[in-house]
């Protein structure tokens, strides 16, 4: 008697349909943008500082962009706007005061900030096809009594202090 002759496997399994998908949504899936963000440098400022708010991931084919005070866009709240062709930046808003510096990249340094320069920010970047697009970043403000250190020792703190010095001096 021969041997048995074995039958190939005609059935289908179905890791190899899903592998197989996978392998297609990789090599079809086209290469999103990056979108731009905001983050805050430092994101919590202390009174008197500065802030800078730095864009990340900024399009390359922009004409311009604005920064408004707000979660939105709105004109009496412009801040200032950076012209790119002219790198110039465009004349200031309504809620500029004078601290606020626009760079080339986007990004916007606040100096000398004080409790109402707290919250929210818009910057609207304007593209080569006039299509805007708006990006929201924020920061908070510390006051500076948050940072003072309480003058004021427990007398058991002083005793501490003490009792640790006479016993260092003890072994010398």
């Amino acid at each position: 008697m021969g041997p048995a002759s074995a039958h190939p496997c005609r059935t289908s399994i179905p890791w190899q349909g899903l592998l197989l998908t996978a392998s297609l949504f990789t090599f079809w899936n086209v290469p999103t943008t990056a979108q731009p963000s905001i983050e805050a440098v430092p994101p919590i400022v202390a009174e008197g500082k500065e802030v800078l708010l730095l864009v990340h991931n900024m399009s390359q084919d922009l004409i311009g962009y604005n920064w408004y005070k707000g979660e939105r866009v709105d004109a009496n709240y412009r801040i200032i706007g950076y012209n790119v062709a002219s790198s110039q930046e465009s004349p200031p808003g309504p809620a500029y005061s004078n601290r606020e510096t626009p760079y080339p990249n986007g990004s916007l340094l606040i100096q000398s900030i004080t409790p109402n320069d707290t919250g929210s920010y818009t910057l609207q970047v304007i593209d080569t096809n006039l299509t805007s697009e708006e990006v929201l970043g924020r920061f908070d403000v510390e006051s500076v009594q948050s940072f003072s250190v309480d003058p004021v020792v427990s007398a058991g703190t002083t005793a501490s202090i003490m009792t640790g010095v006479l016993a260092g001096v003890a072994l010398i």
